[in-house]
């Protein structure tokens, strides 16, 4: 359910990682991301996860809480692994009639499920300790250079806090609506694939209908407040670094660069 995607959630917390301006938090999560795909060794990958536990332990967020967020892609993560075991060429490792399991098609299900498993749960640690309205604004300040030939910044950095606003709200709705039907007789987990994908149409119809009402509603509360886009608008709260912004920078700068040194050597 969507109740269970931890994007866009925000756990209030005073750690450091809370503290850290946006900005850094948004360079340093597409910093961890690239880090990720060049990414290639058992060494790498230890490394990759030793620095996502001591970011997660130093932000305070429960490892229940980033581990529920990778409920709805285990799917995707057992398609990635499936089309990358057995459709991968190399030396065989496994055959049977028509199935082949090749020595690369292991390495490549084991790695590129992990890629996509610590991508979801670094970009959570990002969301979850980063207010909605502070992600905006790091976003805002981050691509200001792009105004200068015409990237509507301020209208792309509204629009992604919009959506990230809208996930938690769709789950809670998603949720409701099932409690509801369920307690009218209807049956979301008995019976196979077909069936539950079938028992799921009663359930999105409302949801979508309530997001089109949820969105009029904010277009409708945005215009009443004059809302013309970000020209000539101002900073309740600017953003300025401080000496911890630097100091996060350059771990995660050095820890790119570890891990580049050792695709390179390994």
């Amino acid at each position: 359910m969507l109740k269970d995607i931890t994007l866009g959630q925000y756990y209030p917390g005073n750690s450091l990682i809370h503290k850290l301006d946006p900005r850094v938090k948004l360079v340093s999560t597409i910093i961890y991301i690239v880090s990720l795909f060049v990414l290639q060794s058992l060494t790498g990958f230890l490394l990759a996860t030793v620095f996502l536990i001591a970011v997660t332990a130093i932000a305070g967020i429960p490892g229940k809480l980033m581990l529920k967020g990778l409920k709805l892609i285990w799917v995707l993560v057992g398609i990635t692994a499936f089309f990358n075991l057995f459709f991968t060429p190399g030396d065989i490792l496994f055959r049977w009639y028509f199935i082949k399991i090749a020595d690369q098609g292991v390495y490549n299900a084991v790695f590129f499920s992990i890629r996509l498993i610590y991508l979801v749960l670094g970009t959570s640690v990002m969301t979850l300790t980063t207010t909605p309205n502070k992600l905006t604004d790091g976003m805002e300040t981050g691509l200001r250079p792009l105004q200068k030939i015409g990237v509507p910044v301020h209208e792309i950095a509204m629009m992604m806090s919009i959506a990230l606003r809208f996930i938690p709200l769709l789950g809670d709705e998603a949720d409701r609506i099932k409690k509801a039907q369920t307690a009218r007789g209807a049956d979301f987990d008995s019976g196979g694939l077909l069936k539950k994908a079938k028992a799921l149409i009663p359930l999105l119809v409302p949801l979508f209908v309530s997001s089109f009402r949820r969105a009029e509603d904010l277009a409708l509360a945005m215009e009443a407040r004059c809302y013309h886009g970000g020209e000539g608008r101002t900073k309740m709260k600017p953003l300025h670094y401080e000496g911890r912004d630097y100091w996060a920078y350059a771990v995660a700068w050095i820890y790119l660069c570890v891990m580049i040194v050792l695709r390179v050597l390994l």
